[in-house]
């Protein structure tokens, strides 16, 4: 079957025409799509953002739910960092209250240091004492050193007998009354029966 002369015109121009048309259209496209490209790439963040927002608008109960967890987290974040400032504060308290205990112990072990120098020195001038009183009653006559050790305590008199010579201890014995001398032996006796026999 052939086309009369005119639709052949037609449909040549025509079709032409219908091709040119699909290229600009296909351009178009592909300039489209090419600079749809290029934005997203000048601008990631803002791809990012329209890609994640969603196109169904949210609720007004979803929305104050979200507001109410977003001032729950807030007010959490704030009592925390209160928190955080009260322990700070503490600490630091600590640390003051470590270093004037620290700074007392110091002082306290200087003050036991010096009394028990004082006491080394007192017990020596004692001991100093002592032995000089204890040589004074072995030098004396039995009889007199007799006569003062009468009238001291048992107790007081045999801490002088026990540090003396034997035998100017036997001297003073022998002069003293047998009811003060009993009393002076028993406490000598004594004085080491509670020390443990090995």
């Amino acid at each position: 079957m052939k086309l009369p002369k005119f639709l052949m015109a037609r449909n040549g121009r025509g079709s032409i025409m219908l091709i040119a048309g699909l290229l600009v259209g296909s351009a178009v496209l592909r300039i489209g799509i090419g600079a749809g490209q290029a934005v997203a790439t000048e601008n990631p963040s803002a791809a990012i953002e329209t890609a994640m927002v969603d196109e169904t608008p949210m609720e007004p109960n979803e929305k104050d739910r979200l507001s109410n967890m977003l001032q729950a987290f807030q007010e959490r974040e704030a009592r925390l960092a209160q928190r955080e400032e009260q322990i700070d504060m503490r600490m630091k308290a600590l640390s003051v209250a470590d270093e004037e205990i620290e700074r007392r112990l110091v002082n306290l072990q200087q003050a036991e240091d010096s009394l028990r120098e004082l006491l080394a020195l007192a017990n020596t001038a004692a001991e100093d004492d002592l032995a000089r009183l204890t040589s004074v009653y072995e030098n004396m006559k039995p009889k007199e050193a007799a006569a003062l050790f009468e009238e001291m305590e048992p107790a007081f008199a045999a801490g002088f007998l026990g540090r003396m010579r034997p035998d100017a201890a036997a001297g003073v014995m022998a002069g003293l009354s047998p009811q003060t001398a009993y009393s002076i032996s028993v406490i000598l006796a004594g004085r080491n029966a509670d020390v443990p026999e090995t």
